[in-house]
């Protein structure tokens, strides 16, 4: 009886030393999960292309008087920032400087600051429009400017040609001078006049005086030269009219200086 009860206490003993914390078997802890390779950031996109509007019309046109008026009042930086809109974009109508020259020079000089900027912007529209848009834009007049609401711009596109009418002149497109989206500067061979600036229309310059003509003395002689032809001519023929004389008296002197000799 006693050799069973040792042998149910040693399996006791046994099976608590066993199931203790120290001696049971540790979990195994999961795989560590396999590092994850991402697939290289694509290419930064390249930064997109701004014309300089300054640049450009200092080598087309000439431009120069356009130019010089929006660099003197600031414009010229309003209408980069609009080029540089690749959403909207600008469409600038550039006068040639012969058409600043075909006005009179107090139709400028007379403006006040704010005028002049509000005449520059009126020849743009802020947004981008090609050649073959004006055809619909012409239905939509009055096309409001970049000077605002009150200064507008009616278009007529008649079989490929455009025209820009302003209350005191009626320019048409010339020629292209650059279109990609979103810049467009179109030429124009006058200047546009809105009556928001202008009251009446602006007089133009006077016509250039003509050359003068050749003097009277380099074509037709003079009464004074032609006296003294007259007087050269004369004394040429008294001359030769005493020459003559002195010649035919001459010969009778010997002819009858012979005779006379004859008749001794």
């Amino acid at each position: 009886m006693m050799e069973f009860k040792t042998g149910i206490f040693t399996v006791a003993v046994l099976a608590i030393v066993l199931s203790s914390p120290a001696v049971a078997q540790k979990p195994k802890s999961p795989p560590a999960p396999s590092a994850t390779i991402l697939p290289p950031a694509p290419a930064p996109a390249p930064a997109p292309h701004h014309v300089d509007l300054a640049d450009l019309l200092s080598v087309a046109g000439p431009f120069h008087t356009f130019l010089d008026y929006l660099q003197k009042t600031n414009v010229i930086e309003t209408f980069q920032n609009q080029a540089n809109d690749t959403k909207n974009g600008i469409t600038i109508f550039v006068p040639k400087d012969s058409a600043f020259a075909a006005l009179k020079k107090t139709t400028f000089a007379n403006l006040t600051q704010d005028q002049l900027k509000s005449l520059l912007l009126y020849h743009a529209f802020p947004k981008y429009y090609s050649l073959a848009e004006f055809d619909k834009l012409s239905t939509l007049n009055p096309v409001t400017t970049f000077a605002g609401s009150q200064y507008t711009l009616n278009l007529t596109y008649n079989m490929g040609t455009i025209q820009v009418k302003s209350m005191w002149s009626n320019p048409k497109i010339s020629s292209s001078v650059y279109s990609t989206r979103p810049v467009a500067v179109y030429e124009v061979n006058k200047v546009l006049l809105p009556m928001q600036i202008f009251k009446s229309d602006p007089p133009l310059a006077p016509a250039p005086a003509p050359a003068p003509d050749a003097k009277a003395s380099d074509v037709t002689p003079s009464p004074t030269s032609g006296k003294s032809a007259s007087a050269k001519a004369k004394a040429a023929e008294k001359s030769s009219s005493y020459q003559v004389g002195a010649g035919v008296a001459h010969y009778l002197a010997l002819a009858i200086s012979g005779a006379l000799m004859l008749l001794c």
